[in-house]
């Protein structure tokens, strides 16, 4: 089967819940780097907890793919915010290997979300 392109799009938007209360300020607020951790987590747990109430049939590519959708939205949107913030652009567009960096990353931690949910799936059936 398949995976599901929406759910993945829905589950990488999520995440974008990370960047938001950064470029608000709010974890600078609540103080670094446990926010970040802290925000990482509930984003976690969130997925987790869809793919599993869903019966995703394949959680770990599913959520891998997440990942790098998240990855994929934070590039672009730090390629058109930071122009607009600082007047240059900055972020992962600026640096050879940024792109890579940023899409692996999200990619491991999708794929480690994806393993949890696997598990937890597998002890709940």
């Amino acid at each position: 089967m398949n995976p599901s392109w929406k759910l993945i799009l829905g589950l990488g938007t999520i995440a974008l819940i990370r960047p938001l209360l950064s470029s608000l300020g709010l974890l600078n607020l609540i103080g670094q780097p446990a926010a970040s951790l802290a925000i990482t987590l509930v984003i976690t747990v969130v997925w987790i907890a869809f793919v599993v109430w869903k019966n995703v049939s394949r959680p770990v590519i599913t959520l891998l793919y997440a990942g790098v959708a998240y990855g994929m939205f934070a590039i672009v949107i730090s390629a058109v915010m930071s122009p607009i913030v600082t007047g240059e652009l900055q972020g992962p567009l600026t640096h050879p290997f940024g792109i890579v960096s940023v899409l692996i990353t999200n990619a491991i931690w999708g794929t480690a979300a994806g393993v949890i949910a696997a598990g937890c799936k597998k002890a709940i059936n």
